[in-house]
C-alpha cells in the first residue's frame, strides 16, 4: 500500500470532516504531487484539489472557498480539510499520486441535508 485515504464519515450539511491521505514506501508526499479525487453515483470522477512537490496548490471551482489542502512532511499525510459541507459533495474520495500512477483506496463521505 502506498496511499491510504481515511477520514470519510456522514456528517450534516454545513459540518465539516478531514480527509488523511498517508503515504508509505517509496512515495515522498513533499516530492510528488498528490491529488485528492472524488466520484460520486453515477457520476464521472473529479479533481478536487493537489499540492504538488513546490506546495502549488489547485481547486476545483465547486470547492474554492470551502476545502483546504495540506501536507505534513514529517508524517508523509497530505489532509484535505473540507468545511461548509454540502449534500453534493457526497462521494467516494480517493488520494493518488497520479503521475506516478498509485491510487489509495476510496473513504466515503456522505453529507446529509
Amino acid at each position: 500500500v502506498q496511499l491510504q485515504a481515511s477520514g470519510g464519515g456522514l456528517v450534516q450539511a454545513g459540518g465539516s470532516l478531514r480527509l488523511s491521505c498517508a503515504a508509505y514506501g517509496s512515495i515522498r508526499a513533499n516530492r510528488n504531487t498528490i491529488a485528492w479525487y472524488r466520484q460520486a453515483p453515477g457520476k464521472q470522477r473529479e479533481a478536487v484539489a493537489q499540492i504538488d512537490s513546490r506546495g502549488t496548490i489547485t481547486y476545483v471551482d465547486s470547492v474554492k472557498g470551502r476545502f483546504s489542502i495540506s501536507r505534513d512532511d514529517a508524517t508523509n499525510t497530505v489532509f484535505l480539510q473540507m468545511n461548509s459541507l454540502k449534500p453534493e459533495d457526497t462521494a467516494v474520495y480517493y488520494c493518488a499520486a497520479p503521475v506516478r500512477g498509485y491510487w489509495g483506496q476510496g473513504t466515503l463521505v456522505t453529507v446529509s441535508s
